[in-house]
C-alpha cells in the first residue's frame, strides 16, 4: 500500500483522539529527544528484487515514533525489512502488508499513542494481526529487526 492509503487508514483510526494526528512513513527512523517509541508486529509478504523469490513472514516488526506537541501529534512508522535466503548479496526488501493487517497495526499504534502520549490506562491487549500459515522457522540472519536488536527472535 502507498503512503496515501496508510494515511487515510490512520486518520480513520485516530479520529477519536483528543488532538490532531498525522502519520509519516519514514525510510530511516532515529529516536530524537521528546519522542516516544514502540514496536508493533504484523505479517507481510516479501519479494526479492534480484531473483524474484517470494516469501511471507509473521515477524515483520514496525518501528513507531510518536510525539504530541501543542495539540499536534505526529506518528512516524517504518516496517522492518528482510533479506532473501537464496541471494547472498541481495538487498533487504520492504514488506508488502495487506490492508487488513495495516488496519490492525494502526489500531494497535493508536492504542500505544493513548497509553504513551495521553497516559491512559487501557487495560487491554493488542489486537492480533492476520498471520500466514508458514511453518518455516524465523531466520535471524536475514531479519533487519534482529540485526537492530528489536526482534524477540534475535540471536546477535
Amino acid at each position: 500500500m502507498d503512503q496515501g492509503a496508510w494515511t487515510r487508514l490512520f486518520e480513520n483510526k485516530s479520529r477519536n483522539l483528543k488532538d490532531s494526528w498525522r502519520l509519516e512513513l519514514e525510510e530511516e527512523l532515529v529516536l530524537q529527544h521528546g519522542w516516544k517509541n514502540c514496536i508493533v508486529s504484523t505479517g507481510g509478504r516479501f519479494r526479492c528484487s534480484d531473483c524474484g523469490r517470494g516469501w511471507s513472514s509473521n515477524m515483520v516488526r514496525v518501528v513507531c515514533h510518536m510525539r504530541l506537541s501543542n495539540g499536534q501529534g505526529v506518528a512516524k512508522v517504518r516496517p522492518s525489512r528482510q533479506k532473501c535466503k537464496n541471494c547472498d548479496n541481495g538487498p533487504m526488501e520492504k514488506p508488502s502488508i495487506d490492508s487488513e493487517n495495516i488496519k490492525i497495526l494502526l489500531g494497535n499504534l493508536v492504542e500505544k499513542i493513548r497509553m504513551k502520549c495521553y497516559n491512559e490506562n487501557l487495560g487491554r491487549k493488542r489486537q492480533d494481526f492476520r498471520s500466514f500459515d508458514g511453518k518455516r522457522p524465523h531466520e535471524p540472519a536475514l531479519c533487519e529487526a534482529c540485526h537492530q536488536g528489536i526482534c524477540p527472535k534475535k540471536f546477535f
